[in-house]
């Protein structure tokens, strides 16, 4: 046998995933036969090109525990594959190959393998994989026919085929299908296709196979992100489902993806199909270019990101992350800004402190709020770590499904034991019962208008204190979260303010905090703060 090109990885010491079930066991006469037949088939792109398709110990894992772990009856176990991994680290090849393995190898009579994507040209580019394999492969050119124009590999010796499917969803009912390739699920524009090939198109097969191969995407209303979340809650033992085997190489918010160390967790096939030193131009594109930072976080980094640009990009946030002596704060003047909840939002009330000489930075001091019951289903809505920030004490929950104002406003009444808070900004809309009782209990309350007129000038301002690193935060995660998730409205006169609506995610701690600065800026003097200082043009 052929050996394998020096340096290039093998999988050792192979071991079962853990989502093996006791009564199923690992087969390796199976596992073997379609390691040994992806083996045989040739690279079709880059240097290994026309060289024997030696898997990588990533995909090498993927296919035995596939095609190796059977149950009691020597059927797979797992039905659906979920593989989501950064751009170039093989997964066209490797789909192509399961495709091909499926059409000649699978010992399933009149195979029917089909190959989708969003549309009909991204289906192709595994589609020309597989061809390309195939015409490498004089073994199986023998048993074939290949129909390139309509995209279509007859295989004579089971009268199996493989197809690739137009992106029409009417057409697909009626299928038998024994094999799927689900190419760049992410870009699915919704759930009627994989419906339609997945709910009960392989019912007449023992074991149909359905490999859904992606990067990660930007909506988080898709099928896609469902699939992403149900793969996460089955890798963190949140869910079982035995038919279901998931797969995903990337980064989470809470790594550092300056860290290249932190890059081959989305990319196992880095200084193999990929160049570090490509990988680390694109993240320099990134630095410069906030535009670039989400391209290179999703196709690279395999994260999940808005398809919006970041209005606060991530390292001109992080120049405020310095410690906080909480002790030096008690007794000094701030003001206050305070977001209040609607359904569904996070109540957060924000202290910044202004600087009292030349060499002083502003101090930014946030509380948030969500009722307790609430906690666990926002976890699963949107995988965003409220439950790990509660626990930390970043979060504070109050008892039931609804915001118990009684409870933040004895919580503010004891603040002020602590600051001296002289005013406290609020939405002028949200006229809720807190603020006539903090009114009461002898806080100056601001009405806050939300509008360009009053939210302008304080932003813009609030990102140029950030970018010159005069506001210290400290690294609160939440608040770091939510700098992340800010998108702008702007006026035909460049006026800017932060929207809710066309932000991904919550921002209630940014909104808090802006307000808070600009009653901060409006006390320095009672000249026009904000022209004597220059407003920051976008």
């Amino acid at each position: 046998m052929a050996e394998r090109y020096e340096g290039y990885p093998k999988l050792k010491n192979y071991k079962p995933t853990h989502f093996m079930l006791e009564t199923s066991h690992y087969d390796p006469a199976k596992a073997n036969r379609a390691v040994k037949f992806i083996e045989n088939l040739k690279h079709t792109k880059g240097k290994w090109a026309g060289k024997r398709f030696w898997l990588l110990p990533w995909q090498e894992q993927i296919i035995r525990d596939l095609f190796g772990i059977v149950d009691e009856n020597g059927h797979r176990q797992f039905r659906t594959a979920y593989i989501e991994i950064g751009k170039k680290n093989g997964k066209s090849e490797l789909a192509a190959a399961v495709a091909l393995y499926l059409l000649y190898a699978d010992n399933e009579p009149s195979a029917e393998v089909y190959g989708a994507a969003a549309d009909r040209q991204q289906a192709s580019i595994v589609f020309d994989v597989a061809h390309q394999m195939v015409r490498m492969t004089p073994a199986l050119m023998k048993r074939s026919k290949i129909m390139a124009a309509t995209k279509r590999i007859v295989n004579y010796t089971n009268a199996g085929f493989y197809q690739v499917l137009s992106a029409e969803v009417g057409t697909k009912h009626g299928l038998n299908v024994s094999g799927l390739v689900l190419d760049e699920v992410h870009a699915q524009p919704n759930r009627k296709l994989y419906d339609v090939l997945t709910q009960g198109s392989g019912d007449a097969r023992e074991q149909p196979l359905y490999f859904l191969i992606t990067t990660a995407g930007t909506d988080k209303e898709s099928i896609c992100y469902e699939l992403h979340s149900k793969a996460m809650d089955l890798l963190t033992g949140r869910k079982i489902d035995h038919t279901f085997y998931p797969v995903v190489y990337g980064l989470t918010d809470e790594d550092d993806w300056h860290d290249e160390k932190n890059w081959y967790k989305a990319n196992p096939s880095l200084g193999e199909t990929i160049q570090i030193d490509r990988v680390r131009d694109m993240y320099h594109e990134a630095l410069e270019n906030p535009a670039e930072e989400n391209v290179f976080k999703q196709l690279r980094l395999n994260m999940w990101v808005s398809s919006i640009t970041r209005f606060i990009p991530e390292q001109i946030y992080d120049k405020g992350d310095l410690s906080i002596d909480l002790a030096l704060l008690e007794g000094r003047d701030c003001y206050g800004g305070l977001d209040l909840s609607s359904t569904g939002d996070i109540t957060a009330l924000v202290l910044m402190f202004p600087p009292r000489m030349e060499n002083e930075k502003y101090i930014m001091l946030p509380f948030f709020w969500v009722p307790k019951d609430t906690i666990p289903l926002r976890v699963r809505r949107a995988s965003v770590p409220y439950d790990v920030w509660y626990r930390q004490g970043f979060l504070q929950a109050t008892e039931g499904n609804v915001i118990d104002y009684n409870f933040i406003q004895a919580f503010i009444k004891k603040l002020y034991e602590k600051y001296h808070i002289l005013e406290i900004a609020v939405d002028r809309w949200n006229a809720t019962q807190l603020i006539q009782n903090l009114t009461d209990d002898g806080f100056t309350m601001v009405p806050f208008g939300q509008g360009f007129k009053d939210m302008s000038p304080p932003t813009k301002e609030f990102y140029k204190l950030l970018m010159e690193g005069k506001i210290i935060h400290g690294g609160n995660p939440v608040m770091r979260w939510m700098s992340g998730n800010v998108v702008v409205d702007r006026d035909a006169a460049e006026n800017i303010k932060p929207t809710k609506a066309k932000s991904p995610e919550k921002i209630d701690g940014i909104v808090a905090a802006i307000m808070a600065l600009d009653r901060c800026i409006r006390h320095e003097n009672t000249s026009s703060v904000y022209d004597d200082r220059g407003l920051l043009v976008f």
